[in-house]
């Protein structure tokens, strides 16, 4: 088993135990080989870096270092396993984030085991990047809370143990009144609607809440505390957005390269051509570039900022972009092979795609950006 403690045979392990794995032809596929994927990462001891020390983690705090590192050599080895151990993080770090010692006891030990499936259920059909719209709506029920509406575009949709829900408690009043709930799969009036298929395969769907009843120590935080909690945990994992793109771009250029030096067209290999050349050369540099960024920001959060908007919109932003260059770049190389449905150079393109999307989309990082340099 490989040591949790340190990140010595992570490539190894990516490379020998993930990279070769099917991929998953279709949802239903994914939804198993999702499953598969979080328990061989957490036999590995991978999943212990998502979580604090005290409830089963390596170190007190959670190092976004370490989440940078995994994430790029597990995004290389296969999107779907990026994608798992991503909402491990994601759907988990609101709970870490809080001082909610009930649901921490409860949850933590159990992903960093990874034994529990994690899901971030923010967004909503007229609530995405406009997050203060979100109309799920949480009212006080006894001692507890009722829940009421629907998320979409959810990953580990109808695949999670647990979901961080977030909800309005006070209509009007935007973000001051979103609060952040840890609702388990299994919770009354809680139903997973169906599948949203992508591309790529990848375990998304609907799910919503009929008079779903939590208790009182589902409430992460106060009642209008759910926006600031649901803000921090997506500025944290921003750059291992970052990351992961690396890890797309990396595997995107080693393919191209061994494609262009396997081909002879024209009796000479493909890596011979000038304009192939010059697009190595980019990608390669593109890619280089990229990576200081996702450390940087990550570098912030460890030595305890409070704050790394900045940091981790520039980092996601110019990462992702870049990743999207760079893959199209290796499928030009390839050529209609790199069309090809089962082609690793399709898989990336489109798994790269999302990564301009998901967690705030580029268009959301400049604004972010512009903001904060205006300050």
């Amino acid at each position: 088993m490989t040591s949790a403690t340190s990140l010595a045979g992570l490539d190894a392990f990516a490379r020998e135990r993930i990279r070769p794995r099917p991929a998953p032809a279709d949802d239903a596929a994914a939804r198993r080989e999702a499953r598969e994927l979080l328990e061989l990462m957490g036999e590995a001891g991978w999943c212990r870096h998502a979580a604090p020390a005290a409830w089963g983690g390596v170190a007190a705090t959670v190092s976004l270092a370490a989440l940078c590192a995994i994430r790029e050599a597990v995004a290389a080895a296969s999107p779907l396993a990026d994608a798992v151990y991503a909402l491990q993080a994601l759907g988990s770090m609101p709970i870490t984030l809080s001082t909610n010692e009930a649901m921490q006891r409860r949850w933590l030990p159990e992903v960093a085991a990874g034994n529990a499936m994690a899901a971030f259920a923010m967004t909503e059909p007229e609530a995405g990047s406009d997050v203060a719209s979100m109309t799920t709506r949480a009212t006080r029920d006894g001692d507890g809370w009722r829940l009421d509406g629907a998320k979409h575009l959810i990953s580990n949709a109808g695949l999670a143990d647990f979901y961080t829900v977030f909800a309005t408690v006070e209509p009007g009043a935007g973000a001051k009144g979103i609060a952040c709930f840890v609702v388990p799969a299994d919770a009354p009036g809680l139903r997973f609607d169906g599948a949203q298929v992508l591309s790529e395969p990848h375990p998304l769907g609907a799910i919503s809440f009929d008079g779903c009843r939590v208790g009182a120590e589902a409430l992460l935080g106060g009642p209008g505390d759910g926006f600031k909690l649901g803000l921090a945990a997506l500025d944290r994992l921003r750059p291992t957005v970052a990351a992961a793109a690396c890890g797309f771009a990396a595997r995107a250029l080693e393919e191209a390269l061994a494609h262009a030096r396997a081909r002879h067209p024209f009796g000479q290999p493909l890596a011979a051509q000038p304009l192939v050349q010059q697009k190595l050369a980019r990608m390669a540099t593109d890619r280089e570039a990229a990576r200081p960024l996702a450390g940087q920001a990550a570098g912030v959060a460890d030595a305890g900022a409070g704050r790394l908007t900045l940091e981790a919109a520039q980092a996601k932003l110019f990462a992702t972009e870049a990743a999207q260059r760079i893959v199209d770049d290796a499928v030009q190389i390839a050529g209609g092979r790199g069309v090809l449905a089962e082609s690793i150079f399709d898989r990336l393109y489109r798994a790269v795609r999302a990564l301009r999307i998901y967690e705030g989309t580029s268009e959301i990082q400049h604004l972010v950006i512009a903001r904060e340099l205006l300050r």
